[in-house]
């Protein structure tokens, strides 16, 4: 089967599945059933050949298995899947955000941007109308008001024709395109500074928020928000850990499903990941914003100063402390953009927490709790504090300590710091690692422990360890992204690869050779004309500037140089002048001149040539 035809079947099976779950009342994205199908096929207890044609038999089982899950509204590990989903697609980070917020504006002032650079305004009400669209495209791109409120355009229009009157309409119609975009932009920016600048004065700012208070009010209140709820997440999950540690390889008649258990408590961990990832970021604003707050006060500061009891002030000292005042502006409101999407996020993840909230509702349940230690992240890594691995003991293994590793507190751990060996020892149980008992690492991967015990255990058999990890996640699906095992589930060993008696192996990423370009200068080119590399140049230079034959070349003796070397000096005697004079003279000849007569219109046969002397007399 060829990739296209492949991609089409596997296309066609996931508009098979939405459908139906549509017809069942229950909408569906792609996304999601993409992401079933490929739970449902990596799940060995389905027993898809993955290395055949899906014949039409495997393609109505995959259906039915796919809209059976995505169906089952009590599943905690579909409420996890949906999660993972949800915040794959809407989380970005601070660039990718900020950039994406820029081009939707862009896009949005697309329209007023084109009226005014393609506008051929000519009569005086045209020109008034040029006018008024740009006063708009200010407005709306600052973000400083309405541009419906008369009080907003007029104060926007008082500070635009301060450093854009309406005479300089011609000039700015005879630009190229780009150079009209160009010169929008900074007119924009002038006119938000001095708008700020006049908000901060007194004497203005109609519409413009006080965004600084308000980010100092909404920071804290969102991060209490955060924090109140991860709390309560942990709580949650410190409960399911602590039942799933008692009920294991019970015997007896349970009051609930351990394998509903597990996945509460998958579901319960992935949302705790989530939120410290928005509180991390929430984190990054409020330190974000407290350095904007103070680059601005300072930069209204410079410009109070710049200005103070000045009837006029030229536009190069003031325009780029304008342009500074409106570029801090924009980074609060970036800010605030990302903080309102923070929120958002966090208040979304909710509804995902519906099945395993109604599980730990039950009353048999609360009657287990109540015979239960439950212990805190916090309290059991108090109780390994004291193991420590010793790593002469194990020399065949790699093995970082706090004491003897920089950065130590930044290894990039492996399974989001889960305890590999008790996730596969205990059926699928998280219970995070304790990174002072000490970190392994092993092919370039580090891994921390719950306990000496399981360190050295897992170090001794590390890669049927991550195998069998491998397989756990492959019966619990949401662990790929709660693990982050995506690497290894790039691809999986075909069964014509196995040996007999062997389950699905992962295989290691396929490589190939790559290459990048580069730009060869990064900055700016600064050629230097009057640069010369030549010495002997350098040194005609030198001497030309010296113009030593207008000087006088001097030596002085001292009582250190006395003795010590030679001294001499060198002067240009005077050189040998002479003078002399003349006295033009002249003479005039007159010049000879001789006439003969006779040569030709003779009327006799026989020539008679008469020479006659016309020269003057030289005494004439």
């Amino acid at each position: 089967m060829s990739r296209a035809h492949a991609e089409s079947v596997i296309k066609n099976i996931i508009r098979e599945i939405a459908q139906q779950c549509a017809s069942k009342g229950h909408a569906v994205s792609e996304t999601l059933t993409a992401f079933m199908v490929k739970a449902v096929v990596l799940d060995p207890r389905n027993h898809f050949n993955v290395d055949r044609t899906l014949t039409k038999q495997d393609v109505q089982k995959l259906i039915e298995l796919c809209v059976v899950r995505l169906l089952d509204q009590t599943s905690p590990t579909l409420d996890t899947i949906k999660m993972q989903v949800y915040f794959d697609m809407n989380y970005t980070s601070r660039r990718e955000f900020t950039e994406e917020h820029h081009k939707v504006l862009d896009a949005r002032l697309l329209p007023v941007c084109r009226e005014i650079t393609d506008c051929r305004a000519k009569s005086r009400e045209e020109l008034d109308g040029l006018y008024r669209r740009i006063v708009s495209y200010v407005l709306l791109r600052s973000g400083l008001g309405s541009s419906s409120d008369i009080h907003t355009v007029q104060e926007a229009t008082a500070a635009l024709q301060s450093v854009f009157p309406q005479s300089e309409l011609a000039t700015f119609m005879s630009l190229i395109k780009r150079d009209k975009e160009q010169q929008l932009t900074e007119l924009t920016m002038i006119v938000t500074g001095i708008r700020l600048f006049n908000k901060d004065s007194g004497q203005g700012g109609e519409g413009i928020e006080d965004l600084p208070a308000i980010l100092n009010r909404a920071l804290p209140a969102v991060c209490r928000d955060i924090e109140t709820e991860l709390e309560g997440t942990q709580q949650v999950a410190w409960r399911y850990t602590a039942l799933l540690e008692c009920l294991a390889g019970s015997d007896a008649d349970l009051p609930v499903n351990l394998d509903l258990l597990r996945q509460a408590l998958y579901n319960v961990r992935q949302h705790e990941a989530f939120l410290k990832i928005i509180l991390a970021d929430v984190i990054l604003c409020a330190k974000q914003v407290e350095t904007l707050q103070t680059e601005l006060m300072k930069s209204m500061k410079v410009l109070k100063a710049t200005v103070h009891s000045k009837t006029a002030v030229p536009t190069s000292q003031v325009f780029p402390h304008f342009t500074a005042l409106a570029k801090l502006w924009a980074g609060l409101q970036d800010e605030m953009l990302l903080v309102e999407m923070l929120s958002g996020m966090a208040s979304s993840l909710r509804p995902f927490l519906s099945a395993q909230s109604r599980l730990l509702a039950a009353g048999p349940l609360e009657q287990l709790l109540e015979e239960v230690t439950i212990k805190t992240d916090r309290e059991r890594a108090a109780e390994s504090a004291e193991e420590r691995v010793d790593a002469e003991e194990m020399k065949s293994s790699q093995w970082f300590l706090p004491e003897t590793t920089a950065n130590f507190d930044k290894l990039p751990l492996q399974y989001r710091g889960v305890c590999g060996h008790t996730l596969v020892e205990k059926d699928g149980l998280l219970v995070p690692g304790n990174p002072n008992i000490g970190v392994l690492k092993h092919r370039e991967k580090f891994y921390s422990f719950s306990s000496r015990a399981a360190a050295q255990e897992f170090a001794s058999k590390a890669d049927e360890f991550i195998e069998l990890v491998a397989e756990r996640a492959k019966r619990s699906p949401e662990l790929i992204q709660l693990l982050e095992l995506h690497q290894q589930f790039a691809s999986v060993t075909p069964y014509s690869q196995m040996q007999s008696g062997e389950t699905l192996l992962v295989k290691p990423i396929t490589k190939c050779d790559s290459s990048t370009q580069t730009d060869t200068h990064l900055l700016e080119s600064n050629i230097v004309k009057s640069y010369e590399w030549n010495e002997w140049e350098l040194r005609r230079k030198a001497i030309k500037l010296a113009n030593l034959r207008s000087k006088v070349t001097r030596s002085i003796q001292t009582n250190l140089s006395h003795m010590r070397r030679t001294n001499s000096s060198q002067t240009y005697p005077p050189r040998d002048a002479g003078s002399q004079t003349k006295r033009d003279g002249q003479s005039n000849v007159p010049k000879p001149q001789i006439y003969l007569a006779g040569l030709r219109g003779g009327q006799t046969s026989t020539t008679h040539m008469v020479r006659v002397d016309l020269t003057r007399a030289v005494d004439e």
